[in-house]
């Protein structure tokens, strides 16, 4: 690892100890493809091992996930309420990966917050809580899946991977990097993948697997959104996507279906910062992506309650979709500045 804390390693070697220990790991609402790589190529590999996992998800993640090879019991809160409260009573230890704050478990916190075994947080965001036991926390890295594959060297767990393992840990990366085009520039990323492609994965099916199976509803709902939706402020550097309900149930939505639109604005020359606001039934989500300096995690934790990297964030606001976009729009004059000195 970047960063090796012997004490802290030496006492979750202590926890991970006793093959057969019964685990969950768990990671954080509206799960993307590095929590769900995360959690279920950790799950696995503990399963190698000998472990009784359960991969607890707060709710569902997107169908071109369903492909992925799963060693434990896999559990959706928002759909199996009974077995997760199981799950929850029966283990030992409890890993939580991919976030950094207690609230981003969503309805699943209070287990978290009740929880009497030991605790383990693997994640890569910046200013992590103090929830667990153990912290295991490192922004350097691309994805918390890179991260987890060093963490598993560094307890001498390798010999417990496996390709299940591996096509995990992969797609995390892949994901969480958007096809490797940011949060790339540390050379151990590239030994990680190298050292997944020989464990004999096919890369190529994973990049299809999850890019090359959208429903021809989510095909032409991006093209109405790039071309209807979406709304340029050149003074700003700025574009903004705004998705109505009805908007949704237009185009037939399922999770994942908007993936990575907020991406495709920083496409356009000149723009350096992209918004993606989506109304809910009592709040909108929001979406932030940039390029170069602009540090969207700060934006987001200051204004909209949210958080994530400087290049990649999320927040929400308890507001109806009107005022959230004019309240976005009267926030950009106070950084201009920033906007129009951020890289290209």
């Amino acid at each position: 690892m970047k960063k090796v804390d012997k004490e802290l390693f030496k006492k979750i070697a202590t926890i991970l100890g006793p093959v057969g220990t019964s685990i969950v790991v768990l990671t954080h609402h509206n799960p993307d493809g590095d929590a769900v790589g995360s959690a279920i190529g950790l799950a696995n590999l503990l399963a190698n091992r000998g472990h009784k996992t359960s991969i607890v998800f707060p709710n569902d993640f997107p169908a071109y996930y369903n492909w992925i090879v799963v060693k434990g019991e896999l559990l959706f809160y928002n759909r199996q309420k009974g077995k997760v409260k199981k799950a929850f009573n029966d283990c030992e230890i409890l890993i939580c990966v991919d976030f950094n704050t207690i609230s981003r478990a969503g309805k699943v916190e209070k287990y978290i917050q009740n929880f009497k075994g030991s605790t383990i947080l693997i994640d890569h965001h910046p200013d992590p809580e103090n929830f667990c036991n153990c912290t295991v926390s490192d922004v350097t890295y691309s994805s918390t899946a890179e991260l987890i594959f060093d963490f598993i060297t560094e307890l001498g767990l390798k010999k417990f991977m496996d390709i299940s393992v591996a096509e995990c840990l992969y797609t995390g990366i892949m994901t969480d990097t958007g096809s490797f085009s940011h949060n790339i520039s540390e050379p151990n990323t590239y030994k990680v993948v190298a050292e997944l492609l020989l464990q004999g994965i096919d890369a190529e099916k994973i990049h299809s697997n999850v890019y090359h199976k959208f429903s021809p509803d989510r095909m032409r709902f991006l093209g109405y959104c790039l071309h209807e939706k979406m709304e340029l402020l050149p003074e700003f550097r700025t574009a903004i996507i705004s998705i109505t309900r009805d908007e949704l149930k237009k185009f037939n939505f399922v999770p994942g279906d908007t993936e990575g639109f907020v991406n495709y604005p920083l496409s356009v020359a000149g723009i350096v910062f992209s918004a993606l606001f989506i109304e809910k039934d009592d709040h909108v989500k929001i979406s932030f992506r940039s390029k170069g300096a602009f540090p969207v995690n700060h934006f987001s934790s200051n204004h909209f309650s949210g958080g994530g990297h400087r290049n990649a964030a999320g927040g929400e606001e308890y507001a109806n979709l009107e005022n959230t976009l004019a309240k976005f729009r009267q926030l950009l004059p106070e950084y201009l500045h920033q906007l129009v000195n951020a890289e290209n």
